[in-house]
């Protein structure tokens, strides 16, 4: 009876709805993005630090869209990383020089991922033969994650390039905007044309990555 009672008293009205608020709150939010915070680990994530670049431009997954951002290119540190990759050799993003290419962070544990990635796919195989590439950073260790990213990208027929994001690589992308995925649409200038941070397939985060994949496909490389 005791054991009862105790039980009956640690669900109070108060405490049920609190619960209902915060099951709400994740079912609103949940599905749009996820942060570090959201992977259970021993290691606190790395604070953001500041970059020689201005901050690149943001499409969130709201409705409302800025029709036309500012574009900047990525700086040196992130293109001229060498990157830890699945197969063969690193992944260095200056070597795309000249091709429109989507950059995305992501990790095998966040749900939001789970649904962008295969529109990923599909995108690189429509548009690769224009000269679309696609690379993605899992934002995990690679000595931990490396089993379970090789399993996802089996598992989800992944069919561009997946790597690893250096701490350093992964905090310039991300400039104090911890939530995954994150995904930079770049053009054959080496230009930023969109950057999204979050997915939500009903959204129409789906139609604006097509739409920038076209604007970055248009751009003309750099002499």
């Amino acid at each position: 009876m005791k054991t009862s009672n105790q039980k009956k008293s640690l669900w109070t009205p108060s405490r049920v709805f609190a619960t209902m608020v915060v099951l709400c709150l994740f079912a609103m939010f949940g599905a749009s993005s996820c942060s570090s915070g959201d992977e259970k680990r021993n290691a606190p994530a790395p604070p953001p630090v500041a970059v020689n670049s201005p901050p690149n431009p943001v499409i969130t997954v709201k409705p409302s869209q800025p029709t036309r951002p500012a574009v900047i290119t990525l700086p040196a540190s992130v293109t001229d990383a060498e990157l830890k990759s699945i197969s063969g050799g690193p992944i260095k993003l200056a070597k795309y020089s000249g091709k429109a290419m989507i950059v995305n962070l992501w990790a095998t544990w966040c749900g939001p991922c789970r649904l962008e990635i295969p529109e990923l796919v599909k995108f690189h195989q429509e548009y690769r033969a224009k000269g679309l590439e696609v690379i993605g950073l899992s934002t995990e260790d690679p000595e931990e994650s490396d089993d379970k990213v090789r399993k996802f990208v089996h598992d989800f027929n992944v069919s561009y390039r997946i790597g690893w994001a250096s701490p350093d690589v992964a905090i310039s992308l991300m400039q104090g905007t911890d939530s995954i995925p994150q995904s930079f649409v770049i053009g054959r200038d080496g230009r930023v044309v969109r950057r999204f941070v979050g997915f939500n397939p009903n959204g129409g985060t789906t139609v604006q990555i097509r739409q920038a994949i076209e604007e970055a496909l248009a751009t003309k490389a750099a002499d």
